[in-house]
């Protein structure tokens, strides 16, 4: 079963949803851009029986709270501090990561912050190497270089309907399981007035995340944490130069190049729980 919650951090309602009992390993499940916690929707039921499973929506993003630019810094530091407070109010002292996307920013500053309480990484298509980001970055680089009103009116076209469908739908495998309803919801929180606003100073701060690149690696290299890669290997946002990188640094890595595009989990749910229940549930009862 799965359930629903919101708790207040910092004056913000942070949505999330819970499945699972307490008492098995935690794993939290850490979204992507322009998703929520909705991305994970199959995934969820597939992980309760083995893990207590939590599945938050960022600040401006799904059934969070939504503050103006005003009121609200929107940086990935910012973001990732929300997450920790909620992981820390939640009493879970130890956890493994599940990363996509705008997941990975915030899943490794939670890492570098608190190394001992990771118990390791499943990685769907984000990135700690330059190498890895695909060609929609040419237009988070410009808008890096020189931010002004034409390199940001290029950016707000990644948040129209049809590079959201674009994301969902390039690259797919069994195009009959992609359910419109993913592609559709995003656009419903997209639209909303003031989020643009928001996601442009995300694109713009998420040149700080680069910069960060050699420090992750760092991480990587020193703490060894076991990972998992469930990679969609027909992503144009994310490269598969962006998933080899990883293996330069890690030791206790499974890496699997899967049929199907950026949101992977819209056609292999159930096959990459197969995955996450085998290789941690190995690591961690040899």
């Amino acid at each position: 079963m799965v359930i629903y919650k919101r708790m207040n951090i910092d004056g913000l309602s942070i949505f999330f949803r819970e499945a699972g009992s307490p008492h098995n390993p935690t794993i939290i499940l850490l979204h992507g851009f322009p998703s929520s916690s909705h991305m994970f929707r199959d995934l969820i039921p597939c992980l309760a029986d083995r893990y207590h499973v939590i599945a938050p929506d960022y600040p401006g993003f799904g059934n969070s709270s939504m503050p103006s630019t005003s009121e609200f810094n929107y940086t990935f530091e910012n973001l990732s501090l929300i997450i920790e407070k909620l992981i820390s109010e939640l009493c879970i002292s130890h956890y493994l990561l599940y990363v996509h996307d705008y997941g990975g920013p915030i899943g490794f500053r939670l890492a570098i912050r608190h190394p001992d309480r990771v118990l390791g990484f499943v990685i769907q298509n984000a990135v700690a190497d330059e190498k890895g980001l695909g060609k929609p970055f040419d237009v988070f680089k410009a808008l890096w270089a020189d931010r002004n009103p034409v390199t940001e009116a290029a950016f707000t076209e990644l948040t129209t309907f049809a590079f959201t469908k674009k994301q969902y739908l390039t690259g797919v495998c069994q195009p009959y399981l992609i359910s419109p309803d993913g592609f559709s919801m995003d656009q419903f929180f997209l639209d909303r007035p003031g989020n643009s606003q928001i996601q442009l100073e995300l694109g713009y701060d998420y040149r700080k995340n680069v910069e960060q690149y050699p420090l992750w690696q760092e991480y990587l290299r020193a703490y060894q944490p076991p990972t998992l890669i469930t990679w969609g290997k027909y992503d144009f946002n994310f490269t598969l130069e962006g998933a080899y990188a990883f293996s330069k640094d890690l030791k206790c890595l499974e890496t699997y190049y899967l049929c199907g595009g950026h949101f992977i989990l819209e056609e292999q749910s159930r096959q990459i729980s197969i995955l996450i229940k085998r290789f941690f549930g190995r690591i961690y009862q040899s």
